[in-house]
């Protein structure tokens, strides 16, 4: 007898968070799945077919390829799991993966960028519910840049995450639930100190150590989607030039800009990259190098170093050829 859609969809969920995975949003897509499902009278796995599937994915608003791809990869998974574990003979999906036709290139901060938008992060006036907004909103895109942390896992620090003797920040259940150390230089650990100075205000660190590291009153974190508009305000002002093809900065082109930052200056120093790229790959918080590669957009300055480093790999084949 075929199991039933609902329990067969809370195994698959319980198996993917067994892994470590948070699964929040897939959860919520599969159980409009289940509900869909339901609302057309089909309550068992077996009884599926390709144009209840086909439907349901038309009903939901997802505009994007990028977004709709999302959707399809979630279901996909789910039926996958099931074949596998001999719940089903075959899966029923058969709907393609769209063509996204207009990627466009992030838009990447210098440090000329990262130094006007840091500059007016600090010079933010307090009001009546934010006192510190400068300093705080400061250190908060800091380390987003020099450290290429999410804005979640930034917002997201408590007091107990700093380790001022080792210089080191715990980020702590990141994205899939990974928590990691995060090593830094003494101008990050000074931000840092002095963030961490402006929230005891005298207080013994033992006594707040659960407390948020970035928060107005105390007991909230600032949420990353607050922290993102003031983000885009700033920006806004500044005036950026945003090359044909790139897109408007977002608070997560800091991290991408950390993450290339990274490779030009090692391109810069002599290393080869390819033999850092799992460092890079363990500190940005991603479970393969393959992740990372998504942030390492090629630039103007990146594409003039790797030309020079092979036209210095190739000289002595140049001057031993005869002319």
């Amino acid at each position: 007898m075929s199991e039933e859609l609902g329990s067969a969809a809370e195994r698959f969920l319980g198996h993917k968070k067994a892994l470590g995975r948070k699964y929040h949003s897939e959860q919520h897509e599969l159980r409009l799945l289940v509900r869909f499902a339901e609302q057309c009278g089909v309550r068992q796995l077996d009884e599926l077919t390709q144009g209840l599937l086909e439907d349901f994915l038309g009903s939901r608003p997802r505009h994007r390829p990028r977004s709709f791809n999302h959707l399809l990869g979630v279901v996909r998974g789910f039926f996958d799991w099931a074949v596998s574990n001999e719940l089903l003979p075959t899966s029923p999906l058969r709907v393609r993966r769209r063509r996204v036709t207009s990627v466009r290139i992030p838009f990447l901060f210098d440090i000329v960028h990262a130094r006007r938008l840091l500059a007016a992060a600090a010079a933010l006036p307090d009001n009546s519910r934010a006192q510190h907004r400068g300093p705080t909103y400061h250190a908060i895109f800091a380390l987003c840049y020099g450290l290429g942390l999410r804005a979640g896992e930034v917002c997201g620090l408590r007091l107990r995450d700093v380790n001022s003797e080792q210089s080191l920040l715990v980020v702590r259940g990141g994205k899939f639930g990974k928590s990691r150390l995060v090593p830094h230089g003494p101008r990050i650990e000074q931000l840092v100190s002095e963030q961490v100075e402006r929230r005891l205000g005298g207080r013994p660190a033992s006594d707040v150590a659960e407390e948020p590291l970035f928060t107005f009153d105390g007991r909230r974190c600032i949420h990353p989607c607050t922290a993102s508009q003031v983000f885009h305000h700033l920006v806004g002002n500044l005036d950026l030039t945003i090359p044909d093809g790139v897109s408007p900065p977002c608070l997560h082109s800091l991290r991408h800009s950390f993450a290339v930052g990274c490779l030009l200056r090692w391109y810069r120093e002599g290393v080869e990259p390819s033999s850092r790229l799992q460092q890079l790959s363990t500190f940005m918080g991603h479970v393969a190098p393959s992740s990372t590669a998504v942030y390492l957009t090629i630039t103007p300055e990146l594409l003039n170093e790797a030309n020079r480093r092979f036209e210095a790999f190739a000289e002595a084949a140049w001057k031993g050829v005869a002319p």
